[in-house]
Formats: structure tokens, C-alpha cells, sequence
């Protein structure tokens, strides 16, 4: 069976019999319908606004407490496709002890150092709380366990200072990945600069499965460190083939969807892909092109060997 016939195999009735009403997606057999037997629930809304992300927030928070960094992807100067600030602003006010967190990064950019970073934070309006550069004093070691492809991998030194991570993510295609999604956020996001991300793309940044592998190693290894003091938030709105680490990049030629949210990482990413699946072929094309021709399913294949989550789920709208 090809994958793309399996994907949409995939999108049964957990995804689509709840979600008839959601504009562009259809009904699928019930007989695919899962209930229960230990499966994480997965947790969707329609309203892409403060009070819709909230809403899902405060069901998967029960982990988060203490020193709590936010990862989210701060972008390029004046990126074209950027989610609401609006939305992060809520979600920061809302955590109490909260901090938005980012690494520099590894390609040309003003970002590639901590003193440009600020900048391009200043310039895209990250100014309504403090962001923790966590890289900005070196990087420290993070094991990863059963790593076939890497041992350890670098990520900014600050993160040892946070007891939880909330996940906040821009869900979206990616010229290497296929698709970023929460693993996406924070394996390449908490990887250190000039050592981490260099790890995670290996040598001359090649793509497919040996780096989506590495990429998935990588967050595991943050995974792991917060263990049940993490938490899933993708947000599938302005979905570009693109991420937002290309200052120009395309126009989003898939609909809004809404935000999932859960404390498995695997079944939320899984549910974020089965969503742009399911929409009509003239919404999804660009998007699946992108994530087939990078074989960007290896992600949730990868993380499902390394028993990072649950390919399967129960959906709740909220």
C-alpha cells in the first residue's frame, strides 16, 4: 500500500466522524472508530483565537508547574506566514512563572547569534515578555535513550533551569522535514546553534530518513527530560509548505483547521497530519506533495519505534 493511500486510510472516524462539520472534511467508516483501551486523547478545537487555545490548554496541563519555559518558534524578520502574536501573548499570560524560550540557529541569519536573535525578536513584536536565548551561555548534553542514529545531543544550557515545557507550535510544511510539528519544535528548536543543530542535520544538511531520524532522536532527548512535565499545543493555521525559518515563505494554499492539543507528542503530530490528509485534494495537495517528497511520515514512523507515543487516539472537540 503506498503511503499517501495509507495516510488516508489512517484518518478514520476518530478524526472525521467528529469533525463533519469542520469546513472541507468529511465522514469516514465508523468501524474505525477507537474508545478507550488506554489510547491519549487528543484534543481539538475549531476557534483559532486566545480563548479557543486557552480552552485546550487547560485540559493537558495537569504536568506543568514550576519554572516553565514556552517553545515556540519566534520566525525570521517579518515572516510572511507568522501565527497571531495575539495567541502566544494569551498562552503566556495564562502560565504562571512562564518564560517563551528559543536557540540560535545554525544557517545565515540575524538569528545565528544571541545579539541579531534579540533583534528579530524586537522586530516581530516578541516584546510582551521576557525570551530566554537558551543557548545564549553554550549548550549542555542531553542523553538519548535508545538512540540508534546519535547517543546525545546539545541543547541551549538554560534548559536545565525550567521544571515543564509547553509546546506551542506553528504546525506547517518544512523544506527537510516535510512537516514541523510539535517533534519538529523541539528537536531542531532546543538543539544549541552551533553544536546541537549541527548534530541533528549532520554534514552538508541532507535530507531524508537519516535526518528525520536524527531530528526525531533529538527530541526525544527533550522528551525524556521533562518527562511527564510536558505538554502538546499545534496550532494549524497559515499552513505553508515553508516554515517559518524561511523569511519567504509561500503563500498558504491550505484552509485554517483549528488547534490539537495533548500530552502525547506522536498522537498529536499523528492527528495534525491525518487533519491536512483529510481535506479536499485541491487544499491539501501543495502540503502533501511537500510532506510525501520529503518523506516526512518517517517522523511518526520513527517515533512510534522509539515508543515515543500512540499512533492511535481519541479525539474530543472542544
Amino acid at each position: 500500500m503506498k503511503r499517501r493511500d495509507f495516510c488516508k486510510l489512517s484518518v478514520s472516524a476518530a478524526v472525521l466522524g467528529l469533525f463533519g462539520g469542520v469546513k472541507g472534511i468529511g465522514r469516514a467508516s465508523a468501524a474505525a472508530v477507537t474508545d478507550g483501551n488506554n489510547l491519549p486523547t487528543v484534543y481539538f478545537t475549531r476557534d483559532i483565537s486566545p480563548e479557543g487555545l486557552l480552552r485546550l490548554y487547560d485540559k493537558v496541563n495537569a504536568g506543568i508547574g514550576g519554572k516553565t519555559a514556552i517553545k515556540l518558534h519566534t520566525g525570521e524578520p517579518n515572516g510572511p506566514n507568522l501565527l497571531p502574536r495575539e495567541l502566544a501573548k494569551a498562552l503566556q499570560a495564562h502560565i504562571p512563572n512562564s518564560t517563551i524560550v528559543e536557540c540560535n540557529v545554525l544557517y545565515a541569519s540575524p538569528r545565528q547569534t544571541t545579539e541579531g536573535h534579540l533583534e528579530t525578536l524586537k522586530t516581530n513584536g516578541w516584546t510582551f515578555c521576557p525570551v530566554d536565548i537558551m543557548d545564549a551561555d553554550g549548550d549542555v548534553n542531553l542523553p538519548i535513550k535508545g538512540g540508534h542514529r546519535l547517543q546525545e545531543v546539545a541543547v541551549g544550557k538554560h534548559i536545565k533551569n525550567y521544571d515543564s515545557m509547553v509546546v506551542y507550535t506553528h504546525f506547517k510544511g518544512h523544506a527537510m522535514g516535510g512537516f514541523g510539528g510539535s517533534l519538529k519544535n523541539i528537536a531542531i528548536g532546543c538543539a544549541s546553534g552551533k553544536v546541537g543543530k549541527a548534530q541533528l542535520h549532520g554534514a552538508g544538511w541532507p535530507t531524508g530518513k537519516a535526518f528525520l531520524e536524527r531530528m526525531v532522536e533529538g527530541g526525544k532527548a527533550v522528551a525524556d527530560h521533562f518527562g511527564k512535565h510536558i505538554t502538546y499545543l499545534n496550532v494549524l493555521k497559515n499552513m505553508s509548505v515553508d516554515c517559518d525559518c524561511d523569511a519567504h515563505g509561500a503563500k498558504p494554499t491550505a484552509p485554517n483547521i483549528g488547534i490539537l492539543a495533548s500530552t502525547d507528542i506522536l498522537a498529536v503530530d499523528q492527528a495534525s497530519v491525518d487533519m491536512v490528509y483529510a481535506l479536499p485534494e485541491k487544499d491539501k495537495h501543495d502540503l502533501v506533495e511537500r510532506i510525501e517528497s520529503r518523506s516526512g511520515l518517517h517522523q511518526l514512523e520513527y517515533m512510534d519505534k522509539l515508543k515515543m507515543g500512540s499512533r492511535k487516539y481519541n479525539l474530543v472537540e472542544i
